[in-house]
């Protein structure tokens, strides 16, 4: 079975002004296509062409002489949840948590603010490609990062929110300006709907 791109959960020019349908157009439709394109291409054939991407992605992780496809299964899926991990602004649970989620974070962070700084800091801080992670580990909320395609999925982890601080999702809107970038996620975009319903 092959691994197919999924449809995005909204229009391409939903997320805009803070993600533009450009964006979209090139990180989506040459992005993450490309992902799935060159994962097919190097699992046609063998066994794993008839895994799940998660399955694939935990069945290659650490290893070198797979690690092409590692990093372009992982990057299929990152991808696949980081456009679930954001609704369009204005909508019913973005921006602000709301539900469990909203309790969760304000007993593990003390408040949303500190939450939202800590997961901006992440981002900022992640050196070079890579994304930025709410996950829950042994029970807990915690925030981490990960480098180029890494993902909670391979360790173990549940992921419950990523927000991409790779070049190509941010460039053509922000240019080198990731603060701003991950600003817009976290206060306008951030979909508390999904997190909820992975928790």
């Amino acid at each position: 079975m092959a691994i197919i791109l999924p449809a995005l959960p909204y229009a391409k020019d939903a997320l805009s002004p803070h993600i533009s349908a450009k964006t979209l157009e090139f990180h989506y439709g040459k992005h993450h296509a490309a992902y799935v394109e060159k994962l097919n291409s190097l699992i046609a054939g063998t066994a794993l062409a008839e895994e799940t991407l998660e399955n694939i992605i935990k069945k290659t992780v650490n290893d070198a002489s797979k690690a092409a496809i590692f990093n372009n299964a992982a990057q299929a899926w990152n991808h696949d949840f980081y456009w679930k991990s954001m609704k369009p602004s204005g909508a019913s649970g973005a921006g602000k948590p709301v539900g469990a989620i909203a309790q969760k974070i304000n007993a593990v962070f003390g408040s949303y603010e500190k939450f939202a700084e800590d997961l901006k800091n992440a981002g900022l801080t992640q050196f070079g490609s890579g994304w930025a992670w709410l996950v829950v580990k042994e029970g807990k909320l915690e925030i981490m990062k990960t480098s180029n395609a890494d993902t909670p999925i391979a360790h173990g982890l549940v992921p419950l929110l990523t927000v991409d601080v790779w070049e190509h999702a941010y460039y053509l809107d922000y240019q080198n300006r990731r603060g701003d970038y991950l600003d817009a996620f976290i206060k306008n975009l951030a979909n508390w709907d999904f997190v909820n319903s992975q928790l």
